[in-house]
């Protein structure tokens, strides 16, 4: 964790894969499914993805102008550790929204067009992926909550 709230910073969406996202600041997730209206949303294990905003940053300090949603990530967040977080964590998004870590990174076999589009890619690291176990609007500023495993 570091000292910053655990919070949604960007919700973003794009209508199609391998693009950059654009920020919706609000939108519906919607259970076992992903985000409305988003490109990677479906009946799969990697419905919302999430980055973290320092990860972004990191990049940024590089000399790379990047900005939320960029690297095609569905939520931006700040003040979670995402890439320790253990699969099966529970988070809580909001009050309605419950998410499931089901995957940590990515494999890319080549350069991606995010890739091509902005420099470099975090997302193979330091991003993660969820289901939608619980839907319900998801917006900027919504606190993110780590759920005790019952």
């Amino acid at each position: 964790m570091s000292d910053k709230e655990p919070m949604v910073v960007s919700v973003n969406i794009s209508e199609k894969t391998g693009e950059k996202k654009r920020n919706v600041t609000c939108c519906l997730a919607v259970e076992e499914h992903g985000l409305e209206n988003d490109a990677h949303a479906g009946d799969w294990h990697r419905q919302i993805s999430l980055l973290a905003v320092e990860s972004i940053d990191k990049i940024r300090l590089s000399g790379l102008d990047v900005w939320p949603g960029d690297f095609a990530e569905n939520l931006t967040t700040q003040g979670v550790d995402l890439v320790s977080l253990p699969l099966g964590t529970r988070l809580r998004v909001g009050s309605d929204v419950l998410l499931e870590v089901t995957q940590i990174g990515k494999e890319c076999h080549k350069p991606c067009a995010i890739y091509y589009q902005a420099g470099d890619c975090v997302m193979p690291k330091e991003g993660i992926f969820t289901r939608v176990l619980k839907g319900g609007k998801v917006e900027v500023g919504d606190s993110i909550e780590i759920e005790a495993d019952e």
